[in-house]
């Protein structure tokens, strides 16, 4: 299992963000069970508010929704709704992905590989 947890604004000049989430898909596509944990200012890829900037390629958000939809395990920090991101205090597109440390927690104990970006 591997845990990849998120900590950059998605369009933050840098393809951070657009690379942890090629990477999920292609560990998944390659039979990994993969965990996906946002936290700080990476918690605005899981807002409906966020849009793709017109000269930025790929849509982050959408890419985040079909990586959830396929099956990758998707948890976004609680707290972090409040205090993070630029739509601070804006919900996440489902209900069931706001989560607690206690789960990453749980998650960085069972996981055999652990990855920030």
């Amino acid at each position: 299992m591997t845990t990849i947890i998120l900590n950059h604004q998605p369009y933050d000049g840098s393809d951070i963000a657009w690379n942890a989430l090629r990477l999920a898909k292609t560990l998944h596509k390659n039979g990994e069970k993969v965990n996906i944990f946002l936290m700080n200012d990476a918690v605005d890829l899981a807002r409906d508010k966020t849009r793709k900037p017109d000269h930025y390629d790929h849509d982050l958000v959408q890419m985040l929704k079909e990586l959830y939809e396929d099956g990758i395990a998707l948890q976004v920090c609680g707290s972090c709704n409040t205090r993070c991101g630029l739509y601070k205090n804006e919900p996440y597109f489902a209900e069931n992905i706001s989560s607690t440390m206690q789960k990453l927690s749980e998650w960085v104990l069972e996981s055999d590989k652990i990855l920030t970006f």
